[in-house]
């Protein structure tokens, strides 16, 4: 097990280039009264020591007046018809603001995902159908310690 850091030494950490959906920074558009030049940026160190990543391929979405409940899982068969049964692993509670910010967030990363590797297709069957990149020709000499592409189409 790790050594626990002391609050100084997880001021030292370097914070990773992500974007924060805290309060403290927002667009002009959230509060318009207030002028740029007095508005104070606010530097978000995340220790991320001891989370457990967890894949979600499914992702339920509740809500009340006050929070938005999103619950993940993983549906092992997601294309099957008729009833599923999909296991929710990991539940998020969130005020409405901070998904808001969460919404906005998302949305700037698949956007900037999308111009960088091309458009997110969610039709399943155009997906399927999409023409596949190319194969590098069989004659082709691969640098050794890299990935030989073997061709099954000949």
């Amino acid at each position: 097990m790790r050594p626990k850091q002391s609050f100084a030494d997880e001021a030292e950490e370097q914070p990773r280039p992500e974007t924060d959906v805290s309060e403290h920074e927002q667009s002009g558009d959230m509060h318009p009264q207030q002028n740029p030049q007095s508005q104070q940026t606010t530097e978000v160190v995340v220790n991320d020591t001891g989370t457990q990543p967890t894949y979600a391929n499914f992702c339920r979405l509740t809500a009340t007046p006050e929070e938005m409940i999103l619950d993940f899982g993983l549906n092992m068969q997601p294309f099957a018809t008729g009833l599923q049964r999909v296991k929710a692993s990991q539940r998020v509670v969130m005020n409405a603001y901070t998904t808001k910010r969460l919404l906005m967030a998302i949305s700037a990363t698949i956007q900037r995902h999308e111009q960088t590797f091309g458009v997110i297709e969610l039709d399943v069957q155009r997906r399927v159908s999409m023409p596949q990149p190319q194969l590098a020709p069989t004659d082709v000499r691969v640098p050794a310690g890299q990935p030989q592409v073997i061709r099954l189409d000949h």
